[in-house]
């Protein structure tokens, strides 16, 4: 086996430590137990403004509460990783494999999803303890497995990092939703300072189309469903520079956006109408002042139109493009335009002093060209289904439950999010939620057909 272990990767050298070998293998040991440690460390600071009553909400079946999530990301490392291949290793509790397991069927009953708050015990200090527990079993097997042993293991540790980051930000997105349902919509953290500025004119870049390759190309960790590598064919077309803002989806609303059925999808209007959908989620008029308030997770403020607009659902978004004149994306053209050259991908992502969509600063390209921005501030709706790709086969076992079983009646996002880790998103990356939620921070950015 080939190769040296990196948190990106998730592969190992192996073979006999000696000489300079050893310390190639004692540093990529080194640097996968700090990486666990990092990940696992984060989790517990987004958790730490929250008192224990807080860890307990679930205001929706389609949210957890913050324990659960904390409990849950430790049982995958001790389901999946100590107790098939640490020797020895008890279990911390036997009744969590029924508590904390999401949707693995091939592992057994589990609580009911929607049921998930009334989980009252163990208490969160208990699942602290739990936490500390499988941290130091797994920081044990990373410091003495066999090289061999670790190079075998060290694709599912990653996996079990992915897992856990993929969880902080519904921590974050499920907290907040479960605030905003508190009669005075408490903030989850003291907001910060902030200077408002206009953002960029939107323009659009072009792209010629034509025979291009899309999925993860296989260097690096990737989740199964980003691949298997293929070729598409894609017909010209132009991508927005930046995502829609506030500002203009007022000006949708304003025209009658969420009262013209002409705009939506069937089961977009129908949903509209049941719900009765007037505004993006968390957004209220505030009657004192005349003006549209947002509840974020650092309290209630005004509408800033200059900052994406976000908590759209699938049905929003397209509504949005047909008003605008415009579509969304397909995944495979998103994808083509991320790796163009001509993105840029070094904004947004998580800032746990400021978990929200920040807006774009304006400046002029040295060389003229328009470029796309915005990435790491919204998941982006695109226009395709969550299908698998060509030749698609999900791993053998309960592992292959994490992402194919999903594959009907979701939409794909791409981008990532203001709570999305940083580290976390590849251009190949697709997320994927049904077309009615709007939780998750979710925005748009536009296209057309040249």
């Amino acid at each position: 086996m080939s190769g040296t272990l990196t948190i990106e990767d998730g592969t190992i050298e192996a073979g006999a430590r000696s000489g300079s070998r050893a310390g190639k293998h004692d540093a990529a040991r080194a640097a996968l137990l700090a990486g666990y440690q990092a990940v696992r460390q984060l989790t517990e600071t987004l958790a730490a403004p929250l008192s224990p009553e807080d860890q307990q909400l679930q205001s929706m079946p389609d949210a957890s509460p913050t324990k659960w999530h904390r409990a849950h990301t430790t049982w995958f490392f001790e389901t999946f990783i100590l107790q098939p291949h640490k020797p020895g290793y008890c279990v911390f509790d036997e009744h969590f494999n029924y508590l904390f397991n999401s949707y693995y069927e091939a592992l057994g009953a589990r609580q009911p999803r929607p049921e998930r708050g009334l989980i009252s015990r163990p208490a969160a200090a208990a699942v602290a303890q739990y936490r500390h527990y499988v941290d130091a079993a797994m920081t044990d097997l990373l410091d003495c497995a066999e090289d061999a042993t670790l190079a075998t293991l060290a694709p599912l540790i990653a996996l079990g990092l992915a897992h856990e980051q993929q969880h902080q930000e519904l921590l974050l997105t499920d907290i907040k939703h479960a605030f905003s349902k508190h009669p005075f919509a408490p903030a989850y953290q003291p907001p910060p300072g902030f200077t408002r500025h206009d953002p960029p004119p939107m323009g659009f870049v072009d792209f010629e189309g034509g025979i291009a390759e899309t999925g993860h190309d296989g260097h690096g960790f990737a989740f199964d469903n980003e691949g298997p590598r293929h070729r598409v064919l894609l017909h010209p077309f132009r991508l927005a520079t930046r995502p829609v803002t506030c500002g203009e989806y007022l000006e949708f609303m304003a025209d009658g956006g969420y009262a013209r059925p002409d705009f939506w999808l069937s089961d977009g209007w129908a949903l509209v109408q049941r719900e009765g959908w007037q505004t993006p989620l968390y957004w209220s008029r505030d009657p004192h002042r005349d003006n549209w308030q947002v509840f974020t997770l650092m309290g209630r403020r005004a509408v800033d139109p200059s900052e994406p607009v976000c908590h759209v659902s699938f049905y929003e978004a397209a509504a949005y493009a047909a008003w605008a004149g415009k579509r969304l994306p397909t995944e495979a053209e998103w994808e083509h335009a991320a790796v163009s050259g001509r993105a840029e991908h070094g904004g947004g992502f998580l800032d746990h002093q400021h978990p929200h969509p920040r807006p774009l600063h304006p400046h002029d390209d040295s060389n003229g060209a328009a470029r796309l921005r915005g990435y790491g501030e919204v998941w982006e709706w695109t226009r395709s289904g969550y299908e698998p790709y060509p030749g698609f086969k999900p791993a053998a076992g309960a592992i292959g439950e994490y992402n194919g079983k999903f594959m009907v009646g979701q939409i794909v996002l791409r981008g990532g999010s203001c709570a999305t880790p940083h580290g976390h998103i590849r251009p190949s990356y697709r997320n994927f939620f049904p077309p009615a939620a709007r939780w998750q921070f979710s925005g748009i950015r536009l296209a057309e057909d040249l």
